[in-house]
């Protein structure tokens, strides 16, 4: 789960990581009334979207006046803002984050995130931050410091230290880089992060040390131990299926292809994936039931699937071990039925009760193609879609 860049100074700021003062606005005149709280005389427009990349998209403005917040609040309020992350497709700027001016001196790069070849928590640094820092990490790789923390003794001065001379600092800038990165990872490791991501970290011109921007992203399967984390949620962030999905216990994500995939267990769902890949289709998304599914929680998994317009077929893969063959047909039937499905649905089945299963299926009146295993399963959906067309 992601949250918006005020989200995340404001946790950062509990634990004392030092923030610009700055207030949310959801209108135009909500903005002004923000800007005059703060004073100025210089003040910073930044649209609040789940998405980096903002300023290079028109999302970032730094203003002189109060009445020129209210113009640029105006403009960005409602505005689509495409950006690297976004795709081409945009996101609708819904609340503009208004937050003091500073004097930059230096803009610095540092993230904390699992790495994942080491199974530590790694710190990411660079001299080099900004908006450019992806052609930092291309071109200049040598100006990117990483530092990997052992779980066992957990985050030292040492590390800290490491990383503000590696950008090289010294003095009042080293020490505030220090106790940023201290107060970066305790919010991380306590918060269950996944993802703390500051660019830029500003020294200024008295040589403070600023966090300028801030993103971050939380391990989802850690959100019940945070119902503060989980009230930051914005679901006019997130897609409206993956929602729906989440509410039927259903783990979904929504793909660019035409081929939906429905599949109990998350490795044989991306097996699935890669198989229609391999015989020339393109899935339409991940979806896995679990593997306690009802024959409820696949006809809504079937409507979610086929909310999708893209969708151009359907491949159900069921490998029946707690799951039962025979209920999952129940439940394919039933969506068939009650969507009145229109377009190609092949099902490969296998485990418990599968002679039950497909008898269910073959005298269900409804046009399902069955397949003996995953490879012809894919090779049928991808045939029975182009022969659609």
């Amino acid at each position: 789960m992601n949250i918006h860049e005020y989200q995340a100074k404001e946790l950062l700021k509990q634990y004392g990581a030092p923030v610009l003062d700055g207030g949310i606005a959801y209108t135009a005149d909500e903005a002004e009334q923000v800007a005059k709280d703060l004073g100025g005389p210089v003040w910073v427009v930044k649209a609040q979207i789940h998405a980096g990349g903002r300023g290079k998209g028109g999302g970032v403005k730094v203003v002189k006046s109060v009445e020129e917040v209210k113009s640029v609040a105006s403009d960005m309020i409602g505005m689509n803002l495409v950006t690297h992350q976004t795709g081409p497709a945009g996101k609708e700027v819904n609340q503009v984050y208004i937050e003091d001016g500073c004097a930059i001196a230096n803009e610095l790069y540092v993230s904390i995130l699992v790495d994942r070849e080491t199974s530590r928590v790694a710190i990411i640094a660079s001299s080099e931050g900004g908006m450019d820092i992806e052609e930092v990490a291309a071109e200049t790789p040598e100006k990117i410091i990483t530092v990997t923390i052992d779980p066992a003794s957990g985050l030292s001065g040492f590390h800290c230290r490491k990383v503000a001379f590696g950008m090289g600092l010294t003095g009042k800038a080293a020490g505030g880089v220090a106790k940023v990165i201290a107060a970066l990872y305790k919010t991380f490791m306590e918060k269950d992060a996944a993802m703390l991501e500051i660019n830029p970290l500003v020294v200024t011109a008295d040589d403070d040390v600023v966090v300028l921007d801030a993103k971050m992203g939380f391990d989802g399967n850690s959100l019940y131990r945070h119902k503060d984390v989980q009230d930051l949620r914005d679901p006019t962030e997130e897609d409206p299926m993956e929602l729906e999905a989440a509410k039927h216990e259903l783990n979904y994500i929504k793909l660019d292809g035409s081929i939906g995939c429905m599949v109990n267990g998350a490795g044989l769902a991306m097996s699935t994936m890669d198989i229609i890949k391999l015989k020339g289709g393109e899935p339409a998304n991940f979806l896995d039931v679990g593997g306690g599914a009802t024959r409820e929680r696949v006809t809504e998994a079937f409507k979610i699937i086929l909310s999708d317009p893209n969708v151009e077929g359907i491949l159900v893969n069921i490998f029946g071990g707690i799951m039962r063959c025979d209920v999952i047909a129940e439940g394919v039937v039933a969506a068939a039925k009650e969507l009145e499905l229109t377009v190609p649905l092949v099902v490969r089945l296998e485990g418990t009760n599968v002679e039950k299963g497909k008898e269910i299926m073959a005298n269900s009146g409804i046009n399902i193609i069955s397949a003996s295993d995953l490879g012809d399963a894919a090779e049928k959906v991808v045939a029975a879609v182009k022969e659609a067309k």
